[in-house]
């Protein structure tokens, strides 16, 4: 907690508290921040205002793959040059980020809100799975690509997934091993991601490996 009588305003002193609790953001960064604000015209610190409490009164959650959207459907799910007989498996909104920068994917996505971990108390029930087997059910879908993080929970939830799908019509391939394991795919460079995309290999082979 920040002492009061460090700060010559009690303003100044709740927006560092607040700024500081967000992530990667410490006291010091925080209080660079709001004194970078106090700089500004009004008006820029405003328009940052209004974008926020915009952003969280209006934003939404795609109705088909759970991503980030101003509308019901995400700008990918609506897109006519989208691919949506292939779906990209993910973990979360930031991975989509991340594979869409390396520009190697043309396909739809489906993000699952995490990834299966008893210990932290996360189930199958918890993620977005179920909406992915009834989309995989309308008969449109022929290839899924599991891209979760290259770890003991993402391996889980990969095995979780591919047992529910096994016996559809679907082929599923895995991202190559070319990420490291316990590497998360936001963090993962460009051109390792983009070829671990365009080498995936079938879901069984790997298991079998």
């Amino acid at each position: 907690m920040i002492q009061t009588d460090n700060y010559s305003s009690h303003l100044l002193e709740i927006t560092v508290q607040h700024l500081s609790r967000l992530p990667g953001i410490g006291k010091k960064s925080a209080l660079r921040i709001a004194l970078h604000l106090l700089k500004q015209e009004k008006e820029e610190a405003l328009m940052l205002g209004e974008s926020i409490i915009k952003m969280r009164n209006e934003v939404v959650y795609c109705k088909s793959c759970h991503n980030i959207s101003d509308a019901d459907l995400c700008g990918i799910c609506s897109s006519p040059s989208r691919n949506e007989s292939i779906i990209c498996v993910v973990s979360d909104i930031r991975d989509v980020l991340a594979i869409e920068n390396t520009s190697q994917f043309g396909g739809h996505f489906h993000i699952l809100g995490g990834v299966i971990s008893p210990m932290d108390g996360v189930s199958p029930g918890e993620l977005n799975i179920q909406t992915l087997v009834d989309k995989i059910s309308k008969g449109k879908v022929r290839e899924v690509i599991l891209a979760l993080p290259t770890t003991i929970e993402g391996d889980t939830t990969n095995f979780y997934i591919y047992k529910q799908l096994k016996n559809t019509q679907v082929s599923i391939s895995v991202i190559a091993r070319g990420i490291a394991f316990g590497d998360e795919l936001e963090y993962t460079d460009e051109i390792t991601l983009g070829r671990s995309i365009i080498n995936r290999t079938p879901y069984e082979n790997s298991f079998a490996k």
